[in-house]
């Protein structure tokens, strides 16, 4: 990962939450897929940093969580 990729900002577009996020807690987080990068952010407070990992990183993190 090079620093260009780290300032590039994620379009609005790209973020989303679970399906089963109602919406109504402000308790989930955002999830924004690039080419690259896994960005995630809280819900609550979207212009806080994001948290980028490698999408690798992010599978792993994926399948402990649904274990």
């Amino acid at each position: 990962m090079n620093a260009q990729q780290l300032i590039k900002p994620v379009p609005e577009s790209a973020w989303f939450k679970s399906s089963y996020s109602t919406g109504s807690g402000g308790e989930c987080v955002e999830v924004a897929i690039r080419p690259a990068t896994v960005h995630v952010r809280d819900s609550k407070d979207i212009t806080r940093a994001a948290l980028t990992v490698e999408p690798t990183a992010w599978a792993a993190f994926i399948e402990f969580a649904a274990r």
